[in-house]
Formats: C-alpha cells, sequence, structure tokens
C-alpha cells in the first residue's frame, strides 16, 4: 500500500504502516532508526480535532514532515522538516488523520490536495 496524491498524481511514499491502539499511536516514531524510517505512517483519529492532533518529537531522532488531513483525506495543513524533539506542534484547523513521513517528503504537497492509502 502507497501513500499517493490523487490531485497532483504522484507518489510521496511507496509504503505506509497505520498506527493502531493507544500504544502503536502513543509510540509513533519514539526510537525508531532513521535507516528503517522508509515508509509513512498515518495516525487515524477517532474525531476531528486539534488538539488531539498535536504531536512530539521527544526521542524521535531526525527531522520529519506531518501532513494533517480532514475527515475527506483533504489536506488542512503541512508541516515541513519538524526538529528531533520538538515538545509540541498542532494543526490550526482541525484534522481527522495525520501522516509523518521522511522531512523533505512532502513538500508540493499542499491544502486543498487529496491523498489516499
Amino acid at each position: 500500500m502507497a501513500l499517493i496524491n490523487k490531485t497532483k498524481n504522484i507518489i510521496i511514499e511507496k509504503k505506509v504502516k497505520i498506527a493502531l491502539g493507544f500504544f502503536g499511536q502513543l509510540k509513533g516514531l519514539m526510537f525508531e532508526r532513521k535507516k528503517k524510517f522508509d515508509y509513512a505512517l498515518v495516525f487515524p483519529l477517532h474525531t476531528k480535532t486539534v488538539a488531539g492532533a498535536s504531536i512530539h518529537c521527544l526521542f524521535v531522532f531526525f527531522p520529519i514532515d506531518v501532513i494533517y488531513l480532514d475527515e475527506n483525506k483533504k489536506v488542512v495543513e503541512v508541516k515541513i522538516n519538524v526538529k528531533p524533539f520538538t515538545l509540541y506542534e498542532q494543526p490550526k484547523s482541525a484534522a481527522k488523520y495525520f501522516i509523518e513521513v521522511q522531512a523533505g517528503k512532502a513538500i508540493g504537497t499542499i491544502e486543498g490536495d487529496r491523498l489516499e492509502w
């Protein structure tokens, strides 16, 4: 399964993993090695929210891009190059999903684009 920008018809990442359950979402990319991070990590949220879509990068040892999506998988915001050990990031608008990818992978993805996996 791949992460695809359907609006631009481009593959953002060839592999996708879903962060399921409380512990899967709590761990996220913490302690992941950069060499092994060759996938998009999708976080499905229970409800559309701003606070619930907030992230931290504690114990994430490399920069990442974060893509926030609404319930229709339309991009509501993109954060490029979120630094390791960032204490708090949240979207400006409510999101139903967010996706973490390698830094630079989300460049060119903009608000309003529709993604699929």
